[in-house]
């Protein structure tokens, strides 16, 4: 192995998390020439810390290889045996990270781990006496980490365009490029973040009459079959879903001129490659730190509807059953956030 010091990061999931961090471990790596990365995670997240100089991705099986306090324990001591680590950055601050951390703390490898900052996205949630206010950003949680392991880390929170160069099987889904393109990830894991899909059809539809291309972002069979659906009705609309890799979505992404998402990670996705994303945000609020790695606050499509944030993730139910915060949401209002990135390419 090379000679500097050698770091374990830990960060399992969820996807969008996992694409937070790199931008950061980009900045830190670049200002820290001497540091070395070992990064553990989920293996599907691989293709996000390809072509980083630096970093050793280990991917993670913990439904097979590594399951359970036992699978932490037999993880601990592949690691170990892998290198000689400095210090172990836990981003994750769940049950398996932190054992882990503790482990390797027992055999003299220090560690930090990230401050989630529960108490105060409780009270950013509580309704009512809602404290609304700006909370720290998670990538800036993340930097922490470092800094506290003696790591000085300033971020720049800037875009930066990474254009990859497309292979057969994207180029087979896009052909040449004659008008503005624009990728639409609709979907989320949790119905308080998801733009009521009959809008979001809406939305397609009016984007439709323009000249443009419309790249629907997903996983899942049943966004599939969404996508699908929305593929067949309209002529601009192309859906990539279980059609391409990872690698190959990160691809195409880095060749639109902007992504329309919700908070999720398709706006991480976006932000790891340089891209625009126009936000659209009902139970969630930018204000507990989610917003992508350099995005515009200016692009975010929200209501402002007194009880939201009631969620830091989306996943609690609306206690005023309707979920006026998205419904509030006119489709035009986010054709009219994208407009100003149709405009500024002249094909």
């Amino acid at each position: 192995m090379a000679k500097g010091k050698h770091i374990l990061v830990v960060r399992f999931s969820a996807m969008g998390d996992v694409a937070m961090t790199v931008p950061v471990l980009k900045e830190l790596l670049q200002q820290h020439p001497e540091l070395y990365v070992t990064y553990v995670s989920r293996p599907g997240f691989a293709a996000f810390f390809e072509n980083i100089e630096r970093i050793q991705f280990i991917g993670v099986d913990f439904k097979k290889d590594y399951n359970g306090w036992t699978g932490t324990f037999k993880l601990f001591k592949h690691l170990k045996s892998l290198q000689k680590f400095y210090a172990v950055a836990n981003l994750h601050d769940n049950l398996r990270s932190n054992l882990l951390q503790a482990l390797f703390r027992l055999s003299g490898v220090s560690g930090a781990r990230v401050n989630k900052g529960r108490s105060e996205k409780k009270s950013l949630t509580r309704f009512p006496d809602k404290v609304l206010k700006p909370l720290k950003s998670t990538v800036e949680r993340y930097a922490d980490v470092f800094r506290a392991l003696g790591f000085s880390l300033k971020l720049s929170h800037q875009l930066v365009r990474q254009e990859l160069i497309p292979n057969d099987a994207v180029q087979q889904l896009t052909d040449n490029k004659t008008t503005a393109w624009i990728g639409i990830a609709p979907f989320a894991q949790h119905k308080g973040k998801i733009y009521p899909l009959g809008r979001m059809e809406a939305v397609i539809k009016l984007l439709n009459h323009q000249s443009l291309k419309l790249f629907i972002f997903g996983g899942s069979p049943e966004e599939q079959a969404i996508a699908q659906e929305w593929e067949q009705k309209y002529q601009s609309v192309t859906s990539v879903i279980n059609k391409i890799s990872m690698q190959q979505e990160l691809t195409l992404i880095s060749q639109l001129d902007v992504m329309l998402s919700m908070d999720s990670s398709g706006m991480h996705l976006a932000s790891l490659q340089g891209v625009p994303v126009v936000s659209v945000w009902g139970a969630t609020h930018y204000y507990a730190g989610f917003l992508g790695y350099g995005q515009s606050e200016e692009n975010i499509v929200a209501d402002d509807i007194a009880c939201r944030p009631c969620s830091v993730y989306g996943n609690k139910p609306c206690f005023r059953k309707d979920y006026a915060c998205l419904y509030n949401i006119e489709p035009q209002s986010v054709v009219d956030r994208l407009q100003k990135f149709i405009d500024k390419e002249a094909y």
